[in-house]
């Protein structure tokens, strides 16, 4: 799906805004989730804290262009807000190596999200495109540290990271417009 505005060759710089906006808050709430259940000890733990508050960071700096810019937020932040957690906790529940496998997956599909965004936005929006670059370095390393943390071991991971991601897929397309 694509940001552009139907018969118009601008970029639809407000429903990126609101995706990213609904995706870095969906992410606080998956790791919020995975610490419920991990705790504060072990690696695993220490890196989805470390993890969780560079999420936090992003959400802050969304929550800011979303009142400088008068963007309206996803109506189904309350949706976010109950299967974020949800995911980030069943995760865990299934072990550290699934709950990294669920950060595997989605900052894949974060990747992806946030090239496609960079590429369209091309220099009609600087501050946005350096924000969603900043962004996207921290989301791979994210990625990288959950292989180095073992979630390519974690039980079913192609279907478990299938799923996930195919759920962060549509979420964006949702979030885009709701």
């Amino acid at each position: 799906m694509s940001d552009f505005k139907p018969g118009s060759d601008t970029v639809d710089v407000e429903a990126m805004i609101r995706v990213d906006h609904a995706g870095e808050y969906g992410a606080t709430r998956i790791y919020a989730g995975q610490l419920a259940v991990l705790g504060n000890k072990g690696a695993t733990a220490h890196e989805v804290a470390r993890m969780a508050e560079q999420e936090k960071r992003h959400l802050e700096r969304f929550n800011q262009l979303i009142a400088e810019r008068g963007v309206r937020p996803t109506l189904l932040q309350p949706f976010w807000d109950v299967a974020g957690f949800t995911l980030g906790a069943a995760t865990a529940l299934m072990g550290p190596r699934a709950a990294m496998a669920c950060t595997d997956a989605v900052e894949t599909e974060i990747d992806k999200h946030y090239a496609e965004q960079l590429e369209q936005l091309g220099d009609a929006d600087p501050e946005l495109s350096a924000d969603i670059a900043r962004f996207r370095e921290e989301e791979l390393e994210h990625r990288d540290t959950a292989r180095e943390h073992g979630s390519q071991d974690a039980m079913a991971y192609p279907l478990l990271t299938g799923v996930i991601r195919l759920g962060c897929r549509a979420a964006i397309a949702v979030a885009k417009r709701i």
